[in-house]
């Protein structure tokens, strides 16, 4: 049914006519959608916390550019009954994570004034992206929180156009007034029987998850025992018999990966075929083999996956409609980079990301350069927590490394390695300024390659091809031959390169979407943020 229609049938929602509060302005989708949002909402509110009128007040005083946003941040949080949007429990939301690494191209008409507290904003989200942690103080908390509300009408400007009104009424339509009910969305979205279109993210990816949901909603009820190994048994190949096989098999067909829906108990050339698609749907090995790894996989309930699909619907809605059409992406969880040109992938390749405790930072900028046979600036935590520890028990331990002492003091001393074999930046590195200091280079390490979980970096990005990545990127320029990027990578001697043609990157996280062959896939939530982004969107 429409959602008119919901309406007049006695859900409990807000009106969109006469004495509502939106007034006689022509409504929006968003406010369609923000409509329809309480018949999936509970009684449990999003946030506890709230902010006051004179909170608003005293910042429109304080930042004074933000003076022509008052009506609006001021009617937004009287819509949520003056509930906080962007912090919980004295951390960024995920909300706000995502509305800071889409947006953090920043914008080029700000203040003196707002781009100073964009800095202090950035520092935060750094410090919550990355898994360290940060609390937010008290009297931090209110500046921060009605600062990410008033740039959010600037960011819907630039990237949503007219899908958005110009008033912050819509960011009501990202952010919720209250826990919603997954098993009720779940339903109504696979269910198809509801008109959803003002409630769903607008981005193309959306309807092939809900088409998969559809799926997997009509085998939800479906027996899931857990499956084992034999005794004895480390794995199930080609031309193997067990009676195990035969459960594999009909998981598969449910599963839509295996056509036959016989239950013998062979491992046969199809069954084959079909692990493989599983495997690779799944980012695992596509060896055909039936090890601990797909066992563990196989034996995940549908409702998990199903809520995992819910999870990245609603991540989609923080991605703009209209993409670059040439433009580099890297998905931290599939551990993969992938080049678009012209809105078609072009090319893709294995990547290594920052491991649990180094999380790579998800953002977005733009690649303005190539840096062949860079030295490496060490971090100053790696410095702190590697080298001097190393610096003190081995003498001549940075001559030895080809590291040399650039400044700081004899406690804290910045430390930069020469270009060369055995630096850990390999032969180039691929440049998109931000203040993360994020940024995709080759190595040196090869082995993390071999492996179907990739999380093992500091937090950059290595590039499993980047003399490929090199010329792809150089491919308009013919004096940059094979020859002469290998004869860059190799001198010893730092080159930097500016891109003719900048592109725009973008690093982002999803755990389940459909790939251009229209296969569903899933990834671990390598970083927590399924699970962080459900229990604050979600009843338990």
């Amino acid at each position: 049914m429409s959602w008119r229609r919901l309406l007049a049938a006695g859900a409990s929602v807000l009106a969109l006519g006469g004495c509502s509060k939106f007034g006689s302005h022509r409504h929006t989708p968003r406010e369609e959608g923000i409509a329809i949002a309480p018949v999936f909402e509970t009684a449990v509110p999003y946030s506890t916390r709230k902010v006051s009128s004179g909170d608003i007040a005293r910042f429109l005083a304080k930042y004074p550019d933000y003076r022509p946003d008052s009506a609006a941040v001021a009617d937004f949080y009287a819509s949520r009954d003056m509930q906080f949007a962007w912090i919980l429990d004295d951390s960024l939301s995920s909300s706000a994570e995502a509305f800071i690494a889409y947006s953090s191209g920043g914008n080029p008409k700000a203040s003196k004034q707002a781009t100073a507290f964009h800095a202090h904003i950035d520092e935060i989200y750094e410090q919550s992206a990355t898994g360290k942690g940060s609390r937010i103080c008290d009297d931090c908390a209110i500046d921060v929180e009605l600062q990410l509300t008033a740039e959010f009408s600037h960011f819907a400007d630039r990237n949503y156009g007219g899908n958005l009104s110009r008033d912050s009424r819509d960011l009501n339509w990202f952010i919720p007034r209250a826990r919603k009910d997954p098993a009720r969305l779940i339903d109504s979205l696979a269910a198809g029987k509801m008109d959803l279109e003002a409630y769903e993210p607008i981005h193309p990816q959306y309807q092939l998850l809900v088409k998969s949901m559809q799926r997997y909603k009509s085998i939800e009820s479906a027996p899931w025992p857990v499956l084992a190994l034999p005794a004895g048994t480390k794995k199930l190949a080609s031309k193997d018999s067990a009676v195990v096989i035969g459960e594999i098999r009909h998981r598969l067909h449910l599963l839509g990966d295996l056509a036959d829906s016989s239950s013998s108990e062979r491992y046969d050339s199809a069954m084959v075929t079909a692990v493989k698609i599983y495997q690779g749907r799944h980012g695992l090995a596509t060896d055909g083999v039936i090890g601990d790894a797909a066992i563990k996989s196989l034996n995940v309930p549908i409702a998990d996956r199903l809520r995992t699909m819910l999870v990245n619907i609603e991540r989609l809605r923080w991605v703009p409609e209209q993409e670059a059409p040439n433009r580099l992406v890297v998905n931290i969880p599939e551990f993969r980079l992938h080049i678009y040109e012209g809105g078609r992938e072009v090319q893709a390749m294995d990547v290594v990301v920052g491991k649990a405790a180094t999380h790579t930072v998800i953002f977005s900028d733009t690649m303005t350069q190539i840096v062949f046979s860079p030295s490496w600036s060490v971090p100053e935590s790696i410095v702190q927590n590697e080298l001097v520890p190393a610096m003190r028990r081995t003498r001549g331990y940075l001559a030895k490394h080809e590291m040399d002492v650039v400044g700081g003091s004899p406690g804290h001393p910045a430390i930069r390695q020469r270009p060369g074999p055995a630096n850990p930046l390999g032969g180039a590195k691929f440049l998109f300024p931000n203040s993360f200091d994020i940024y995709m280079h080759d190595t040196p390490s090869r082995a993390l390659f071999e492996k179907a979980s990739r999380a093992g970096s500091h937090g950059c990005v290595r590039l499993a091809r980047a003399a490929d990545f090199a010329a792809y990127l150089l491919r308009d320029d013919p004096s940059w031959t094979p020859e002469r990027i290998h004869a860059a990578m190799t001198s010893g001697k730092e080159m930097p390169v500016n891109l003719k043609e900048v592109r725009p990157v973008t690093i982002g996280y999803f755990t389940s979407w459909v790939d251009a062959d229209g296969l569903l896939n899933f990834r671990d939530d390598v970083y927590g943020h399924d699970a962080k982004l459900a229990s604050e969107l979600f009843t338990p």
